[in-house]
């Protein structure tokens, strides 16, 4: 028999739908995916080199658990520049990709009966272990109508002294929706009225296409509370090098490092130079890829408009859409289900995400531009 807690740990469906569709493609089925959230780019060449060099010069060794010193100084410093903030290599913590500072935190932080606000729709780890720990999760509603970001008067009613931990993501997850100065500055004012903790996960930093990134940190009054999430995988299309870290309070990072003692030992050391590498080396394969990804945005959200029973907002930043798909008169898991076995175009319904999802689907355009018209054509021909 498992334990009781097992019943509570959810899970993430595009893996799922991925491995369905790749069962359909090897009994000879032609599928487009825009299910999964990954850069189809190579990870750039600087860095494998990098990563190849750190191999054979002997990095291939246990090493601290909150990450190699000089490694962290390096994110720290990024951090800083990046976020305008003085932080120094005691406030990183680097980990085998970023889900991991998203469990580990939620495990430090909150107790069974503690509240914790999140998204919803969103990334469905954040309900999995909120779940997972006995907590009672409070989702905020991410509306259309504000361009998937919350309503503020709506958040004040759902964040009180029981909230240990508010969850923010922007640009987010499965939206492509952006918080404004304004959400930030109410988030930050809602944590310190209630005592509350932020962990702000921020990975899509790098993909805004209009304006630029707001930060949590734009609201330094609010760090010695808050968790910065950052990662590698999608600005660097590094997602099979399992690289994340997270900026935090010295005593937190203490503490979220023996959480990685106690599971995992420590992130890989090579994989940690290879993430200098990205973050020190030549940008112009990222900033390439970024460009790419917005003329597929507006190329795919164009023709999304034109599909009978769809609208769709064009997204302000991460790689995806999230069009409204009332108008088909099918509930959301049922078109998904559709569109795959119909039209082998591999999407995700929108209450993959949060019972908010409900009415829409969500579609990576990290896949190339013909794929993609390929993908609205094949929906066209079956809807």
């Amino acid at each position: 028999m498992l334990a009781e807690r097992m019943s509570r740990l959810g899970t993430e469906t595009a893996f799922e739908v991925l491995a369905r569709a790749k069962k359909m493609e090897a009994e000879g089925r032609d599928v487009v995916h825009l299910e999964i959230g990954e850069p189809d780019f190579d990870t750039p060449r600087n860095i494998i080199d990098a990563a190849i060099g750190a191999l054979n010069n002997g990095f291939t060794h246990y090493g601290p658990s909150a990450g190699m010193l000089d490694v962290r100084q390096v994110f720290a410093d990024f951090i800083s520049r990046d976020r305008g903030v003085e932080i120094g290599p005691e406030n990183i913590v680097v980990t085998p990709g970023a889900k991991p500072i998203l469990f580990f935190a939620i495990m430090a932080l909150v107790d069974a009966g503690d509240e914790v606000v999140y998204p919803n729709p969103g990334f469905p780890i954040y309900e999995s272990v909120i779940n997972f720990v006995g907590a009672k999760p409070v989702p905020i509603p991410l509306r259309e109508e504000k361009a998937f970001s919350f309503d503020l008067d709506e958040m004040k009613q759902l964040v009180n002294d029981k909230t240990k931990l508010i969850i923010i993501n922007s640009p987010q997850n499965p939206t492509g929706g952006v918080l404004t100065p304004e959400d930030m500055k109410g988030i930050a004012e809602l944590a310190q009225k209630h005592d509350a903790w932020i962990l702000s996960d921020e990975v899509y930093s790098k993909m805004v296409y209009d304006g630029k990134h707001v930060s949590i940190y734009d609201y330094p009054e609010v760090m010695d509370r808050t968790i910065l999430l950052e990662g590698h995988s999608k600005t660097y299309a590094m997602t099979g090098w399992r690289l994340g870290y997270a900026a935090m309070p010295v005593e937190l990072a203490a503490q979220i490092a023996k959480l990685q003692t106690n599971s995992n030992s420590c992130t890989s050391a090579f994989t940690q130079i290879a993430g200098v590498e990205a973050l020190t080396g030549p940008q112009d394969e990222s900033i390439k890829m970024m460009a790419e990804f917005k003329a597929r945005r507006d190329m795919f959200v164009d023709g999304l408009n034109k599909l009978p029973g769809f609208t769709c907002l064009k997204p302000k930043g991460a790689f995806y859409v999230f069009p409204n798909i009332t108008g088909t008169g099918k509930k959301s898991k049922e078109l998904e289900e559709y569109l795959l076995d119909k039209a082998g175009v591999a999407g995700l319904s929108g209450t993959s995400f949060g019972k908010h999802g409900e009415g829409y689907l969500r579609f990576s355009y990290a896949n190339s531009q013909e794929n993609l018209a390929k993908a609205l054509e094949m929906i066209k021909a079956v809807l």
